[in-house]
């Protein structure tokens, strides 16, 4: 039986659509994707995210253990400062994509909402050192402020000066009387806060929230535009982009791999990865013309198939559809031009970085 988030009230007094999500009932919109797409690029709109996994890592031994089980370097982490980072199997398939929190006297860690079941036994399965783990996803609610005003409707609700939270840094504060944690990350591309808190405040949370965002127009955005926003900084899905049959190298996920460190799981795989050089690599391409590429099509080069769409759908802000797929080399390479094969073949062109240039977040 689907769960329901401590938000899902809100979600149907807004009148969202409700789906099943990753184990939750959770809204696919409410007003519709493209106005909610626009009111984050433009303003600001509201998230549940609750359905996100939540693990606690204490003890002395904490930094070693989530440095043996992600590839980042979390003893890099000062107080405070949150971390993207991957946890591999032994093949360097990937266990998920995850934040990563230095907090006072824990280390958190954010995981995927349909991974939190299975990320959690392999993060049992894999525990060393010192350590005391604990899976408060049930605990908590959680809430992603996203867009150019959500600064200015949070910092209405909070005593401290939002301006210096800088991205991807976090703070244990209170909204009023609510005690929360408070970070500057999102997955949207735009400047905004992600709410931590005990389910317990999410009506009042959810009420002050809208409350101070009233003169900003604020809106509850729906999982539609959350996964339009996300595509358009071409950001991997799991699931989609990224999972057990794909590596960091390939999904262009070097930067939160540090070889050089101490063990980790995984590590020896990557290095013969490395060694060897990738075969596929995952790519951003924009569509020649018209057309919208979609999962699971063929891409081709004079009609040979080099590899398959892992994202794609119409881009809002760009007004044209874009895709996301892994293409054999050398068929990687920024300018190389493409086909997706369809019903109607779409021509389509590598492009290098995100679809969307001009995203608010600090």
């Amino acid at each position: 039986m689907a769960k329901k988030t401590p938000f899902y009230d809100k979600h149907v007094i807004y009148r969202g659509r409700i789906v099943d999500f990753a184990g939750f009932l959770m809204p696919i919109q409410f007003e519709g994707i493209i106005p909610e797409h626009t009111a984050v690029r433009t303003s600001v709109g509201v998230f549940d995210v609750s359905h996100m996994g939540e693990v606690e890592v204490r003890g002395k031994d904490r930094f070693a253990f989530v440095n043996h089980i992600t590839t980042n370097d979390a003893t890099k982490l000062e107080p405070d400062q949150v971390q993207y980072s991957t946890m591999l199997y032994k093949d360097a398939g990937i266990v998920d994509d995850l934040l990563v929190y230095n907090l006072n006297d824990r280390i958190l860690l954010v995981v995927n909402a349909s991974n939190t079941d299975k990320d959690y036994a392999w993060i049992m399965e894999n525990k060393k050192f010192d350590v005391d783990i604990k899976n408060i996803s049930d605990d908590i609610g959680q809430l992603a402020v996203q867009g150019p005003d959500a600064e200015k409707v949070m910092q209405k609700l909070c005593s401290i000066d939002l301006s210096k939270i800088v991205y991807y840094w976090a703070v244990e504060t209170s909204l009023g009387s609510i005690p929360v944690l408070l970070s500057r990350t999102g997955y949207t591309g735009e400047d905004g806060f992600e709410v931590y808190s005990d389910r317990k405040y999410a009506d009042d949370i959810w009420n002050m929230i809208f409350d101070a965002g009233k003169e900003c127009n604020i809106k509850p955005i729906g999982l539609g535009a959350r996964d339009t926003l996300r595509f358009e900084m071409r950001y991997c899905l799991y699931g989609n982009d990224i999972d057990k049959t794909t590596n960091p190298v390939e999904a262009g996920l070097s930067w939160v791999v540090k070889l050089d460190k101490p063990d980790f799981i995984g590590k020896e795989a990557l290095l013969s990865i490395k060694e060897a050089g990738v075969q596929r690599r995952l790519v951003g391409f924009r569509v020649i013309g018209k057309g919208i590429p979609r999962p699971h099509q063929e891409i081709q080069v004079n009609g040979e198939t080099i590899g398959n769409v892992t994202s794609g759908t119409f881009c809002p802000s760009l007004k044209k559809g874009c895709g996301m797929g892994y293409v054999a080399k050398p068929h990687d390479k920024t300018g190389t031009k493409l086909t997706v094969a369809g019903k109607q073949p779409v021509e389509v062109e590598i492009v290098k970085g995100p679809f969307y240039q001009h995203g608010s977040h600090k």
